[in-house]
């Protein structure tokens, strides 16, 4: 009996894993090797964040554009002499200052290295860290009327929680090498000095997104300034105000694109997607929990401490 169920598990296992490569396989998102001229199209939709794509071992995957996985993409692009254009579809509320700088500077080596176009479409919302990467190298933006855009600035946030740990009579208390090596630290109040070295880094930081707006865009820092301020434009205002060039979908942006580069208005592309396949996801996170409840009702059943002779001494 217990052989019985044993091979029935590794059966059970063998299926699964051959679903799951046919899902991985039939929805993988790398893009297709094509002899012909093509534009790019580099989908960037979620939260933007520093690292690499890390699904745990039950498959669970970070929500959101990863800055190493776009850069993989872009270096992609760059080597591939059928590329002659990059399209970037941006659909992201912001997100980190490290991992859009990083993003924003393979975008550069991308034009410098190639000198070809990038056409930025930006789809409900290309807001803070969305319209830096919207602005830095674009040729052109393109925005709907409705779009969400612009949050041109920076933010820390910080929340303190010292009352509450008052109220239920916890105290929390550190050793600590330097005066600042806490800083941020949420049970107790933010000093004057801490709150000064903290408003300078966001200074640094917004001085930064401002200046790489005014080149991206060959506007007046000044200008820049009057705009950034923190507020969220519709793509009407923002092409009124000059932070975004046209107003078309993602079709129109592809159109212009080809007719850049001589493709035409429907161009072929090669599409890089930075979106998780939820379906996918969720099909594949129920198989293996399926996995998981067989492995533990089989251990359970074959009541394996019992049955396995064991020597007595």
């Amino acid at each position: 009996m217990l052989k019985k169920i044993f091979i029935s598990a590794i059966l059970l296992i063998a299926v699964l894993s051959f679903v799951v490569s046919l899902l991985n396989g039939k929805n993988s998102k790398q893009p297709v090797i094509t002899a012909q001229p093509t534009i790019a199209v580099i989908n960037m939709s979620g939260v933007i964040i520093s690292g690499e794509d890390n699904d745990s071992i039950w498959g669970q995957s970070i929500d959101g554009v990863t800055s190493g996985r776009v850069m993989r993409q872009i270096r992609a692009a760059s080597k591939d002499d059928n590329v002659k254009a990059i399209l970037l579809r941006i659909d992201s509320p912001g997100g980190s200052v490290t991992a859009t700088e990083e993003i924003g500077r393979e975008l550069k080596r991308f034009k410098d290295a190639t000198n070809k176009p990038i056409v930025a479409s930006m789809g409900n919302t290309a807001a803070s860290a969305g319209y830096w990467l919207a602005a830095c190298q674009s040729d052109k933006i393109y925005a709907n009327e409705s779009t969400l855009t612009g949050s041109i600035g920076v933010y820390m946030p910080y929340t303190n929680i010292e009352e509450l740990y008052n109220k239920i009579g916890l105290r929390s208390d550190k050793i600590k090498s330097g005066p600042y090596k806490d800083i941020l630290s949420p049970d107790r109040p933010m000093t004057p000095e801490e709150r000064t070295i903290l408003q300078n880094m966001v200074n640094e930081m917004y001085n930064q997104f401002v200046q790489t707006i005014a080149a991206g865009r060959k506007m007046d820092v000044e200008k820049v300034k009057t705009l950034a301020d923190g507020r969220v434009y519709t793509g009407k205002q923002a092409l009124e105000l000059g932070l975004v060039d046209e107003i078309g979908n993602y079709y129109d942006a592809l159109a212009a694109t080809g007719n850049m580069v001589g493709l035409g208005d429907t161009p072929q592309i090669k599409s890089f997607d930075n979106t998780k396949v939820r379906w996918q996801s969720v099909f594949g996170a129920q198989l293996q929990q399926i996995f998981k409840t067989e492995m533990v009702n089989f251990l359970k059943n074959a009541e394996i401490g019992d049955r396995i002779p064991r020597a007595e001494g």
